[in-house]
C-alpha cells in the first residue's frame, strides 16, 4: 500500500527505486518500465537461471524479482538503492553479500488488509485469499527476531510514510558518513 508513495520518496531523496520484473498481466493504469516489467514467464525463467536477480519470488502463480541491472542501475547513480520484495525475497537477499536494512510494512490487521484488496476490485475471491493466506504467514514471519530491523504498522498511509521517511533518512545520514552516499 506504500508503493507508489514510496517510489515519490525514493525519486526525490534515494535516485529511484528499481522496477521488478514480472509475469503477471498489468493491472489498469500501470505502464511497463514505469510499475514493472512484464515479461513472459519463459523470459524470466531464462534469466533466473543465468543468474541475473537478486531475488525472485513467486506469488499467486506469477513470478517477481529484482534484476542485478536494476540494483546497478541505482548504485551508478551513486544512490541507496530502495527494494519492495516480499518474504522469499527478503530471505534471498540475507543469502547474499548484501547488507541492507529489511523494514516490513504490514496492515494492522488481516481483516484491514481484506478490505483493502476488496476497495481495489482488481483480486478474484482466490487471488483474495491467496494473498491473505500469504500475508498471515508475512505477518507471523515479521516477529522472528533478525528478520526485519524495523516493522511499521501501516493504520495511517500518513503515518507509515513519515516512519519510512525518517528511517531511510537515518540510512543515508550513516551512507554519507562514511562516505557511501
Amino acid at each position: 500500500m506504500l508503493r507508489r508513495p514510496l517510489a515519490g520518496l525514493a525519486a526525490a531523496a534515494l535516485g529511484r527505486a528499481p522496477s521488478d520484473d514480472t509475469t503477471r498481466d498489468p493491472r489498469p493504469g500501470e505502464e511497463n518500465g514505469k510499475d514493472y516489467y512484464f515479461v513472459t514467464r519463459e523470459v524470466m525463467q531464462r534469466d533466473i537461471a543465468a543468474g541475473d536477480f537478486i531475488e525472485h519470488a513467486e506469488f499467486s502463480g506469477n513470478l517477481y524479482g529484482t534484476s542485478k541491472a536494476a540494483v546497478r542501475a541505482v548504485q551508478a547513480m551513486n544512490r541507496i538503492c530502495v527494494l519492495d520484495v516480499d518474504l522469499q525475497g527478503v530471505r534471498n537477499i540475507k543469502k547474499t553479500d548484501l547488507q541492507p536494512i529489511y523494514i516490513f510494512v504490514q496492515p494492522p490487521s488481516l481483516e484491514v488488509l481484506e478490505q483493502r484488496l476488496r476497495q481495489r476490485n482488481t483480486e478474484t475471491e482466490e487471488s483474495l485469499a491467496k494473498r491473505l493466506a500469504a500475508a498471515r504467514v508475512d505477518m507471523e514471519s515479521s516477529k522472528e527476531p533478525g528478520l526485519f530491523d524495523l516493522v511499521i504498522i501501516n493504520d495511517s498511509l500518513d503515518k507509515a510514510y513519515w516512519t519510512l521517511k525518517e528511517a531511510l533518512s537515518e540510512e543515508i545520514k550513516k551512507a554519507q558518513g562514511t562516505g557511501l552516499s
